[in-house]
């Protein structure tokens, strides 16, 4: 009994977090690039398997690795649809058409030095 009790434990530890996992750290900054509601940035916060999104058109939600996909796919609540994800976390595409990329700042001007 106490073997089984064991193996049951351990089986549902590794299910869970396997189930829980996630693939890459999404944590940043995006800009909408197609379907757009909006013109500003949106932001992603990812605190374990959760996270909290600010979309582009000034919106919080939250969103979770999805139930059959937790790998690379989301599930966005207050919009009741899902996105998937680009292995290096550099694109975001939702199943209403809507495109994230991760936000990159153009470089800063090169510092001109006086010679004296």
């Amino acid at each position: 009994m106490k073997r089984l009790s064991f193996v049951l434990g351990t089986v549902a530890t590794l299910m869970a977090t396997g189930a829980s996992a996630q693939s890459v750290d999404l944590t940043g900054t995006y800009q909408c690039i197609q379907m757009c509601r909006g013109d500003r940035l949106a932001y992603v916060t990812q605190n374990g398997s959760a996270l909290n999104l600010l979309t582009e058109a000034g919106v919080a939600t939250r969103a979770w690795p999805d139930w059959y996909a937790p790998l690379n796919r989301l599930w966005i609540d207050v919009y009741d649809i899902g996105a998937v994800y680009t292995p290096d976390g550099m694109t975001i595409q939702f199943d209403n058409g809507t495109i994230w990329q991760r936000y990159l700042p153009p470089p800063l001007p090169p510092v001109r030095r006086r010679v004296k």
